[in-house]
């Protein structure tokens, strides 16, 4: 099985711990472009230096700003490749799946599964509330997110993903021999790892039950499944889907999308409706399609 791949004698979990501090070396000198062109601004062109996100995220064309803050995402992938080869002695294609090669119907099939879906609740909320949408659409500079968001958004989903339901979903295993133990602590790093974005500011706390909820799910794909194939295609979608579609002045990405969400965002229904509700569903629908079977031991059960 797929989590049984990194558990290993060898595997010392101390290696994870190294692993996990060169891939984020690797994606803070990912950051030093971002660095570089910030600091040739203030001292250049005399621009006060952003001290908060908000600022940050005006300080350049959106565009422009997109492919800074996602170049380290390129590095990070650079250094799980180097890190899974030559620190664990293990393949790449070891910490993706358990099938012999990626499953690219898998992956295109939760994709655009969760497209519709999110393109569908966006117009009904849309059409619902236009108030609360102020509509944007600019051709020259919404192409160049579409290239620029197709290309690098599904690498930084990607990382993330080798990072949690790969890297460290095998690594926890390895130290607890079971399942549920890499699966409820993968989701609550993912979580908590959100503490930082600019929504987590301004709706408070109870959106963590949304990013929390998320990184549960995909764990729960990712386990059922047997690789990471149906998170990769969920989360490339999530992100790229948004990131065309919908933008706002506290959202972590301001682009060049079609619609501006001007309401004053607060945490209400529609941050436990996905984990409570659509979730489920989806999990449902996964389950049926690939004949899922022997949930318990698939998500709690021992690796030996």
């Amino acid at each position: 099985m797929f989590v049984n791949q990194g558990v290993r004698i060898e595997n010392e979990f101390w290696k994870y711990i190294v692993g996990s501090l060169a891939i984020i070396s690797a994606s803070f000198i990912g950051q030093l472009p971002l660095i570089g062109a910030i600091f040739y601004e203030v001292f250049k062109n005399k621009k006060p230096y952003p001290t908060t996100n908000q600022d940050l995220m005006h300080f350049f064309d959106s565009n422009v700003t997109l492919v800074l803050i996602l170049i380290p995402s390129v590095f990070a992938i650079v250094g799980i490749y180097l890190v899974v080869k030559y620190l664990h002695k293990q393949t790449f294609m070891s910490v993706t799946t358990a099938r012999p090669k990626v499953d690219w119907s898998r992956v295109a099939f939760s994709f655009g599964l969760w497209a519709v879906i999110s393109v569908i609740t966006t117009l009904i909320s849309y059409y619902q509330n236009p108030a609360n949408y102020e509509f944007q659409f600019d051709l020259i500079p919404f192409l160049g997110l579409l290239v620029i968001g197709t290309i690098l958004i599904p690498i930084q989903t990607t990382v993330e993903e080798y990072v949690f339901r790969g890297y460290l979903m095998q690594g926890f295993a390895n130290l607890s021999k079971n399942r549920w133990f890499p699966l409820l602590l993968t989701s609550l790093i993912f979580g908590l790892m959100h503490l930082a974005n600019p929504e987590v500011s301004k709706m408070g706390n109870m959106i963590m039950v949304y990013y929390i909820g998320t990184g549960l799910f995909l764990g729960i794909l990712t386990l059922m499944d047997d690789g990471m194939e149906l998170a990769l295609g969920f989360h490339g979608a999530n992100n790229l889907i948004a990131a065309l579609l919908v933008t706002s002045d506290w959202s972590a990405f301001q682009t060049n999308s079609i619609f501006k969400d001007i309401a004053e965002p607060e945490a209400g229904i529609d941050i436990i409706l996905p984990v409570v509700v659509i979730y489920p569903l989806l999990l449902l629908i996964f389950s049926r399609k690939y004949q899922w079977t022997n949930w318990k031991e698939k998500l709690t059960g021992n690796t030996h």
